[in-house]
């Protein structure tokens, strides 16, 4: 029952409709000054008895009141009512939550459930790029509204740098959703959202939790022992690239998990573009219509109408003009325009990919030092100091993802990469058809050069070196095959776990021999994996 009797008025705001609500209680309210509707969460009495529950509303508002994301609930104000009770205005917002969606059938098909979880994971990698981590992310946390917006709700729980406030021995968060580390009461990191999300994922797309338990002493023992069960999914018709985000983002080992939601963004973004390619249509017969004689005088009254209305939409819709390269902390980015390509080794017309712009060459030992200064990160071991201009190698894709996060920019998709290597037109190599391996680095009994030689290198946008020299790390979540886990259980110290993330490789290096698929075909690495011949480049989208 609520606490405040209607119609109250706290401020400028009058109460007009008690929504629900525990230890705070909602209210659907208007901002009498501006005329807008809001809804208002105030404290109870009882909540402001318990010290801790009271710290957490206070800490809701200051850390959710700072946040400004399309896909996160707006703070627009906060105060103390007559009673002392303190309060916070909020974006007032239309629809259901995510939990009752999922029960009600209300998701739509696969590609509406993945806009679903990608504007989640947004919402998410913004989140975590202020330094909160949410730890409380389940169905009844997220709103979905009519028009397909999701908003990331309840950061009452939610840790932020400094910031201490669970007990000694109290584990916080809702039992299914709970990563290990936080059943353990081990260190809380940003991956317990990456935990939850691959739980949350597994119940938009199956309908169910993935855990049945009905004791949290059950749930917590199928959290630390059991693997998930992916069956569910595979009878659900889910697409296994969606299928092992799930179980990646499910893995017991925090850093086996993809490190942040940059990768599950960017991989959840593929699919989707892939889903939504446009397919092949052909031509149908059309029936003849009779023709209608129209008066001779209004042909011209039509063609001016048509040319007026024509030259109307042409500049109101004529798109921005990008610019051919830009600047940027990682070197010069040259631009790849928004459009199709012929992808893989069939050549097939790949989803339509949004403009953006890649680096000109790999990133150099120079851009990476500036990154290590200003982090206050080890340099990569063996780094060459009289050698500024050539590619940063012994960096794993961890190093590369904090790379791009520090300079503004993102790690390329598999899509993203192979586009700006080939061009539009299924050509083998950058540099067209022709297989000379004399106009890259490559090997064998190679070494490595300055990110800006072999200008002949060049694809059609203007990169340099995307075959030879480096290898190129990818940020797309891939599964190994046998072969891979077998070559790199020597050569990785501790081995390759059952459970580690692993990534795509690109490009060969100057030690290998040029190969027909170099253009398409990709090599799978540990996340921990650096080496001498293993380099990246950045991405950034097209403003």
């Amino acid at each position: 029952m609520p606490e405040v009797q209607l119609p109250a008025r706290i401020g400028k705001y009058e109460l007009e409709e008690f929504l629900g609500g525990g230890m705070s209680h909602v209210y659907r309210a208007r901002d009498t000054v501006i005329g807008r509707t809001v809804a208002v969460k105030i404290l109870t009495e009882s909540g402001c008895q318990d010290a801790e529950v009271k710290a957490r509303f206070l800490a809701e508002a200051r850390m959710a009141g700072n946040l400004s994301h399309d896909n996160i609930l707006g703070i627009y104000d906060f105060g103390v009512d007559d009673q002392h009770r303190p309060f916070m205005v909020m974006e007032y917002l239309k629809g259901e939550d995510l939990g009752h969606a999922i029960k009600e059938g209300h998701t739509g098909d696969l590609r509406d459930k993945l806009r679903i979880a990608l504007q989640i994971a947004r919402s998410l990698e913004y989140t975590h790029s202020q330094k909160i981590i949410h730890r409380d992310l389940k169905p009844d946390n997220v709103h979905v509204g009519a028009n397909g917006v999701v908003k990331l709700m309840d950061f009452g729980i939610a840790k932020t740098e400094g910031l201490q406030m669970t007990r000694a021995g109290y584990v916080l968060g809702t039992p299914y959703y709970m990563a290990p580390e936080q059943v353990t009461g081990q260190g809380v990191t940003e991956q317990v959202d990456v935990y939850a999300f691959g739980v949350l994922l597994y119940e938009l797309l199956t309908g169910d939790k993935p855990i049945a338990g009905e004791t949290v002493e059950r749930i917590f023992y199928s959290i630390l022992n059991e693997s998930l069960d992916v069956e569910p999914l595979r009878k659900a018709g889910v697409p296994k690239s969606v299928s092992d985000i799930v179980t990646q983002c499910t893995l017991k080992a925090p850093a086996a998990r993809p490190q942040g939601f940059g990768p599950v963004c960017a991989s959840l973004e593929s699919i989707l573009a892939e889903i939504d390619a446009p397919t092949m249509r052909l031509p149908g017969v059309v029936e003849a219509q009779p023709v209608q004689v129209r008066p001779v005088w209004l042909l011209p009254v039509v063609l001016l109408f048509v040319l007026g209305l024509g030259l109307g939409l042409y500049f109101a819709l004529k798109p921005k003009q990008l610019a051919p390269f830009i600047d940027a902390k990682s070197g010069r980015m040259m631009l790849v325009p928004a459009g199709t390509f012929l992808a893989g080794e069939k050549k097939q017309p790949s989803a339509p990919i949004p403009a953006f712009y890649i680096d000109r060459t790999e990133v150099t030992n120079a851009a990476y030092k500036l990154f290590c200064d200003a982090t206050s990160r080890p340099l990569p071991d063996g780094f060459p100091a009289g050698k500024p201009n050539y590619p940063v190698v012994n960096v794993s894709i961890l190093d590369a993802a904090e790379f791009a996060k520090w300079a503004g920019e993102r790690l390329p998709t598999a899509l993203q990469w192979e586009k700006a290597a080939r061009g539009t037109d299924g050509r083998l190599f950058p540099w067209g058809n022709n297989k000379d391996a004399t106009l890259a680095n490559l090997g064998p009994g190679g070494e490595i050069h300055p990110a800006a030689d072999f200008p002949k290198s060049a694809s059609p946008f203007g990169a340099l070196n995307m075959v030879g020299n480096v290898w190129e790390l990818v940020y797309e979540l891939t599964t190994p095959s046998d072969a891979a886990r077998n070559y790199f259980q020597s050569r990785l110290n501790p081995p390759p776990m059952a459970d580690e993330s692993w990534y795509q490789s690109r490009g060969q290096s100057f030690k290998d021999e040029l190969q027909d698929a170099v253009a398409w075909d990709s090599s799978s690495i540990p996340s921990r994996w650096k080496n001498a011949n293993i380099g990246f480049r950045c991405v950034k989208e097209a403003q």
